[in-house]
């Protein structure tokens, strides 16, 4: 496979994905703002999510404050915003007509009919009456995307790269929304009404609440969260099962390739194996920003290696 076919169907995974994490993030915050209201006075929920997604540093370029009208503009419709919803999409549909003909009918249908809905948005879509109902579409339509490539495609090459990044961005996303939130879940921020919302928050952002509730039938425990979405491997959106995906990937690609392999397969290797061997007390104690700040690094340095190595032409 070429190599900037390769980049277009992982960037199309991953901008996908990126999509639908924005989405489930302002549906979060959404409901964190309405709930913290009259306690958080520093738009804490807005702030937040714009450091869980990545997109603080441009946003704080514009000089705006994070008020919720700015900062849903910013991360859903602002086309200067690279990783904004209706940016994610356009990017999505671009890398998609590139590489045609090795998508299937279905995936195909799936990324152009989003574009031509997203590109007949207004300023009105964007309203806070609206805003829910544009937020569930985007979640719906990454959704079908993503059952598209999985029930319909090869198991070939071209699968196994949009594989790839949809893995990488989504354990990205899982890491950067447990960081945010780290202070809650070491405790600092006590065990109060404000700390329950976010620890609600968390498992909301990569729609793990009633996946939380089925494995420890138990109240929210700030240890358990951090267990399950770092190390339980049953739970499709933690990190440890988007590197085991990652690393078989990688491997399945460099099988391919009669066994070629380089430094981002080593990389995927430690760091699958440090989450597989990895203890939640150990990591709690040991501090979990400090933990999550290693993950988020290291898996942006995968992202360059993975580059370096197979999308480069």
């Amino acid at each position: 496979m070429l190599s900037r076919t390769a980049d277009s169907l992982y960037w199309l995974g991953r901008y996908i994905e990126r999509a639908g994490n924005n989405a489930r993030g302002l549906q979060v915050a959404l409901r964190m703002a309405s709930l913290t209201r009259g306690v958080d006075q520093r738009d804490g929920a807005w702030r937040a999510l714009l450091v869980a997604s990545g997109c603080e540093p441009g946003f704080r370029a514009t000089g705006a404050a994070p008020t919720q009208e700015a900062v849903v503009r910013h991360l859903a419709a602002d086309p200067a915003n690279p990783s904004s919803i209706l940016a994610c999409i356009e990017a999505a549909r671009r890398n998609a007509r590139a590489v045609r003909t090795a998508l299937t009918v279905d995936m195909w249908e799936a990324v152009n009919e989003t574009w031509g809905e997203a590109r007949r948005t207004t300023e009105a879509t964007f309203a806070p009456d609206n805003l829910p109902a544009f937020l569930d579409w985007v979640k719906s339509r990454t959704i079908l995307f993503n059952g598209a490539y999985a029930d319909t495609m090869l198991r070939d090459e071209a699968w196994r790269f949009v594989r790839l990044g949809t893995m990488i961005e989504r354990a990205d996303n899982t890491a950067r929304v447990l960081d945010v939130h780290h202070h809650a879940l070491a405790g600092a921020e006590g065990q109060g009404a404000v700390a329950y919302v976010q620890w609600q928050a968390i498992l909301r952002s990569v729609s793990a609440l009633r996946a939380y509730h089925w494995v420890y039938h138990a109240r929210l425990e700030p240890q358990r969260i951090a267990e399950l979405l770092l190390l339980r491997p049953e739970l499709p959106r933690s990190v440890i099962a988007c590197y085991a995906r990652i690393e078989e990937t990688l491997e399945d690609i460099a099988v391919a390739h009669g066994g070629r392999r380089g430094e981002c397969h080593r990389l995927a290797g430690e760091m699958h194996a440090r989450l597989r061997f990895g203890r939640i007390e150990d990591i709690m104690a040991g501090g979990l920003h400090a933990f999550l700040t290693v993950t988020i690094d290291r898996n942006i340095e995968l992202g360059r290696q993975i580059q370096d190595f197979y999308l480069q032409a």
